[in-house]
């Protein structure tokens, strides 16, 4: 997660998993590939391995690939959060004078393997509570850099 625009009428912050998706692409081509190896080979069960490996890397794709965008826009008073999957595109506004701040959700590891994802928090109204900017969880420095940006936008530190 990164702050992508950061003025005084706009705040734009983006999560583009780009290293998990062409993680994710590498491994339906591997799978694929190798499977037609195999039936260049004349073994038909890499018909199979290629189909089924291939398969489960696009299964994979269409779950857990998701671009997020956060917009905080000052001039019409309104946050939008966008989220973007190969199946489909959700977006959510809220005014921006009900979100007092954001804070960090810690989800604790083993050890010290925690991580984290940005909520904003909403403390009163018909949307009440903490809404995660992405869904899942993860570690770096990121998610600290966002929620900072997002307080001192909004004028809260």
């Amino acid at each position: 997660m990164k702050v992508t625009t950061d003025t005084p009428d706009l705040l734009v912050l983006d999560d583009r998993p780009l290293v998990f998706a062409i993680m994710l692409i590498l491994f339906i081509l591997a799978f694929v590939a190798v499977g037609f190896f195999l039936v260049s080979e004349g073994i038909w069960a890499g018909l199979i391995f290629g189909g089924f490996g291939g398969g489960l890397g696009l299964i994979g794709y269409a779950l857990f690939v998701r671009r997020v965008q956060v917009v905080f826009h000052r001039p019409e008073g309104w946050i939008e959060l966008r989220r973007k999957s190969v199946f489909s595109t959700e977006t959510v506004r809220h005014g921006l004078s009900e979100v007092s701040h954001a804070e960090l959700d810690i989800l604790r590891g083993a050890g010290t393997s925690n991580t984290w994802r940005v909520v904003l928090v909403i403390p009163e109204g018909e949307s009440a509570g903490h809404h995660p900017i992405t869904l899942a969880y993860s570690n770096g420095p990121g998610h600290q850099r966002c929620k900072d940006a997002i307080n001192a936008w909004l004028g809260v530190e």
